[in-house]
């Protein structure tokens, strides 16, 4: 598997992409869906990867800056085709290491609440994430989980 930054223009990621937002739509009131769209995965405060194996792509996560001490993951995937092969292992350890090279102190996200999330949530508990509350401009909502690791 080799990692790149991604600057989204590939029809294969705008597919997998695509496929992340409506996973998320189906699983999550509209309202409480907080992932980032294509503009906003562009934004400055964005870094966005994509992680190959060969030429096809396998899966895809980013690491937007919330404050100079703060990072947070956002739209991690992996290719249907992909799953249980370590994708999402390797983009989560890559992006700790981003974050960490940054002098980030702490990295946190959100992600849904519901069973189709149960295996993000085990990653990331794996991963060494603990359970917290809110963070930047997030609220308290039922369809939402909130973890965070310090680094």
């Amino acid at each position: 598997m080799h990692i790149v930054e991604d600057d989204l223009s590939g029809a294969a990621i705008r597919a997998l992409l695509e496929q992340h937002f409506a996973g998320m739509l189906a699983n999550s009131p509209k309202d409480s869906c907080h992932f980032l769209d294509f503009e906003g995965l562009k934004g400055p405060d964005v870094t966005f990867w994509s992680i190959w194996q060969g030429d096809t792509l396998a899966g895809c996560g980013a690491l937007r800056e919330i404050a100079p001490d703060l990072g947070e993951i956002k739209s991690m995937r992996t290719a249907d085709a992909h799953q249980g092969q370590g994708v999402g292992a390797a983009m989560l350890a890559h992006i700790i290491r981003s974050a960490r090279d940054r002098g980030y102190a702490q990295l946190s996200l959100e992600t849904g609440s519901g069973p189709a999330f149960d295996a993000a949530h085990a990653l990331y508990g794996k991963a060494g994430f603990r359970p917290c509350g809110p963070f930047g401009s997030y609220v308290e909502d039922p369809f939402s989980r909130f973890f965070t690791l310090e680094i």
